[in-house]
């Protein structure tokens, strides 16, 4: 009888042993894809050299790898701070950053997982960046000069981040945005602006207007000097005619006798004494 129970146990064991053997052969190895990184750690110690791409041994059952992934990760991340002027400014960044697979060891020793590095590396230094940036400026000018306050956030938190092992490939700034106090204030200099505008416009055109006056005005008058100045000449003339007629008068002698034809359709010819013009 003991026989026979110890045959009927052999398969089981054998089963049992099997399944070791499978699971131990599944453990001795971890195969990583392109874009992937691994760290090993041997009862819960991170060992150095991180595992790239490939497959690559590993201690059975004492042994775990964690899995980092190396491509463009994006996340956004808001941001508020004080300008120069002390205005509130807010904004919403949008990071494109990746790991570098050199320093994958020390983020797995110092950050831990990808949420952690998130949440508590690359989100405060963002504010702290965003806050360098903001400072330098007024509110107006980080609205304005959008571009140069984007440039001084990138160079602080690429050098912010960097030690970190987390290499900035690019931001964008999704949303600025700024307190309801300065949206008037904008709101009021842009309406005096184009009422000052509107008063210059209006000043041009009467300035215009009061030239065009002087210049219509110079204009008669030169008109009536003119006028005048040929009323005098022809009025000369008149005279220097009656003085000419009154010497003949006066000599006694006879005015000469004009000839004057009639009108073109062949009227009667008259004479016209000069001497009895006056």
């Amino acid at each position: 009888m003991n026989t026979q129970s110890s045959n009927s146990w052999q398969p089981l064991l054998g089963g049992i042993v099997a399944a070791l053997v499978i699971l131990i052969a599944f453990n001795s190895f971890v195969i990583l894809n392109p874009g992937q990184a691994g760290v090993l750690s041997i009862l819960g110690k991170a060992q150095d050299g991180v595992l790239l791409e490939g497959i690559h041994l590993r201690p059975p059952l004492v042994s775990n790898v964690d899995i980092y992934d190396l491509t463009v990760q994006k996340f956004e991340v808001p941001a508020e701070s004080s300008t120069k002027d002390l205005q509130d400014l807010k904004a919403s960044f949008a990071i494109n950053f990746r790991l570098d697979p050199i320093q994958v060891v020390e983020i797995r020793r110092k950050q831990g997982t990808l949420q952690n590095i998130v949440s508590k590396i690359i989100a405060p230094q963002t504010q702290e960046s965003f806050k360098i940036a903001a400072a330098r400026r007024t509110v107006e000018e980080a609205i304005t000069k959008r571009d140069e306050l984007k440039e001084d956030f990138d160079n602080a938190l690429s050098d912010r981040l960097d030690k970190y092992g987390i290499l900035i490939l690019d931001t964008s700034v999704v949303d600025l945005s700024f307190s309801p106090e300065f949206a008037r204030a904008v709101e009021e200099k842009q309406i005096a602006e184009q009422k000052s505008q509107r008063a210059v416009y209006v000043a041009r055109e009467a300035e215009q207007q009061a030239q065009a006056d002087i210049n219509r005005a110079k204009g008669k008058a030169e008109a009536q000097r003119l006028l005048a100045e040929t009323l005098r000449a022809q009025g000369g003339e008149l005279v220097l005619k009656k003085e000419a007629i009154e010497a003949w008068r006066e000599g006694g002698a006879q005015m000469p006798k004009v000839l004057v034809s009639g009108n073109s359709q062949g009227g009667v010819p008259f004479l016209f004494n000069l001497g009895e013009i006056e």
